[in-house]
């Protein structure tokens, strides 16, 4: 057994050192995830939708893991920059926003075109036209001036709750998985932590897609660790978590609030279209094979 100054640290030499061996790194980062998540878990389920509390109780859930790394660094007595503040170099940022823009436009596009579903929401126009409040204006003039405020300020908006999620998952999580696996097992275990961390949102509130359970409970659980390849790879190979907080913004602006309330749900769109839709899990599939083919430049890339 470990003596308790190995568990709880002691000072050596006039330096403190970690209240908890070093090897205790994720089980400590996850077990505070958990208990700080069930707070807005707990108020989130309570208030029976994403939006309670004024969209405070989402927020709060998104900063979990952000706020366990950050106590976790404290408790191991590491420095913060091991969470990859630094900027690095800009393409990686660029690369982050486009990487779900591009996505985006494919998965909608085919939608569309195939009839799965239809283009545009006349409701979500004219909601989005009145709140503009320039009068009468042609609808493609709305939608334009939705995507450019959307494709900026938005996103730049949503920044503020995305970056809890990134300082945990990929801030600490995955330097940390990366110390002793490869590449894909830190992509693969990052994404299948991240998925399961969603499910008391996804069955007790209103976080799903417009299929059964039975189909986007699943397909989530398979997609998060394949779409993981993209936000994992952009960690390591920039060293920099900021390229991972564009391409959550920016996932989470064009999908949320841009392209899926611009469509008309059919009966068969919520199996296709969406965060829960089987075309991003085939496009996460895809990146995950490119991703995983230039693995050598980030194998050993940790901080």
């Amino acid at each position: 057994m470990k003596s308790l100054d190995v568990w709880m640290g002691k000072r050596v030499q006039g330096r403190d050192l970690a209240l908890f061996d070093e090897s205790r790194a994720i089980p400590i980062f996850l077990l505070t995830t958990l208990l700080i998540s069930s707070v807005f878990y707990f108020l989130i389920i309570k208030s029976g939708h994403m939006g309670g509390g004024w969209g405070a109780y989402v927020a709060g859930l998104m900063w979990s893991p952000g706020f366990a790394a950050l106590l976790t660094c404290k408790l191991l007595r590491r420095d913060l920059r091991c969470i990859g503040w630094g900027w690095g170099k800009t393409r990686y940022e660029v690369i982050g926003y486009l990487i779900p823009l591009g996505y985006s436009i494919v998965i909608y596009t085919f939608v569309w075109l195939t009839g799965l579903g239809g283009f545009y929401s006349k409701s979500f126009v004219d909601q989005i036209t009145n709140s503009f409040g320039l009068g009468s204006i042609p609808a493609w003039t709305s939608i334009t001036l939705y995507f450019i405020f959307t494709a900026t300020f938005t996103v730049i908006r949503d920044f503020a709750t995305v970056i809890g999620e990134e300082i945990g998952w990929r801030g600490f999580l995955v330097p940390e998985l990366a110390k002793k696996h490869g590449f894909p097992a830190t992509a693969m275990i990052t994404g299948f932590i991240w998925a399961i961390w969603h499910y008391p949102v996804i069955l007790f509130a209103d976080y799903h897609g417009a299929s059964p359970a039975w189909f986007y409970v699943p397909l989530l659980t398979v997609m998060l660790p394949f779409l993981t390849f993209v936000w994992t790879w952009l960690r390591l190979k920039s060293k920099s978590i900021w390229p991972c907080v564009f391409l959550h913004a920016s996932h989470n602006t064009f999908i949320q609030q841009f392209f899926d309330p611009l469509t008309i749900y059919r009966n068969k769109t919520g199996y296709v279209a969406g965060e829960f839709g089987a075309a991003l899990l085939v496009i996460s599939i895809a990146m995950a094979i490119y991703f995983w083919r230039r693995r050598d430049e980030v194998e050993g890339n940790v901080n």
